[in-house]
């Protein structure tokens, strides 16, 4: 059984791979391992690049039989991220070129790196609808559709500090909460919606899938 170990941002994404991932890979005679990124005292997050660097390339160095990849959010990335020249580009194509300058940065033939675009709520702009198990406000719904109308695909709602993903979704639902309500959502809209909806998203799991 080929084995991927995923580092995850926080607790959403952990399940998101424990509830969703799995059962996918495990048709594919691949086995997810997610993690959670230590940020000190046992706890998720991303507070400098230089303590995600130290746990991939340990992980890598000590299982170098499997892979190793992540599932992180692009948007609030620490200043201290490696980036190649990004002045100018649009935000799906400053995205790309940062995730390849990550690659490039963790030397190690095992490493996949994988940014999502812009951060976890991305994915739940694949299908608002699903919003509607866990609000009793139908306008929520109809707000949330009219802002996916708006742009091209969820991974284009930007990454501005009122405008990021999560932000448009507190803004309509402030009840919104991403442990409780970011799985659940994702689980009821499902993984092929994600992945039609989300191009890079797919690339990623096409190339984990491409490993078997």
């Amino acid at each position: 059984m080929i084995r991927v170990h995923i580092f995850c941002e926080g607790q959403t994404e952990e399940t998101f791979v424990r509830e969703i991932l799995t059962s996918h890979f495990e048709r594919l005679d691949i086995f997810v391992n997610p993690i959670i990124l230590k940020n000190g005292g046992g706890k998720g997050g991303i507070s400098t690049y230089g303590k995600v660097k130290f746990q991939i390339e340990k992980k890598c160095k000590e299982d170098s039989n499997a892979w190793v990849t992540t599932l992180i959010d692009f948007y609030g990335l620490p200043s201290d991220f490696p980036s190649s020249a990004t002045i100018g580009l649009s935000s799906i194509k400053k995205s790309k070129a940062v995730q390849q300058a990550f690659q490039e940065d963790i030397q190690h033939p095992n490493f996949i790196a994988n940014l999502m675009i812009h951060e976890f709520e991305s994915f739940l702009f694949s299908e608002p609808e699903a919003f509607k198990n866990w609000c009793d406000d139908p306008q929520i719904v109809v707000n949330l559709k009219k802002i996916r109308r708006d742009f091209n695909s969820p991974e284009h709602i930007n990454d501005g500090y009122a405008t990021a993903p999560s932000k448009r979704i507190l803004g309509i639902f402030s009840q919104y909460d991403k442990v409780l309500h970011g799985s659940l959502v994702a689980l009821d809209i499902g993984l092929d919606t994600i992945r039609r909806e989300c191009p890079m998203f797919n690339s990623w799991i096409e190339r984990l899938e491409s490993l078997a």
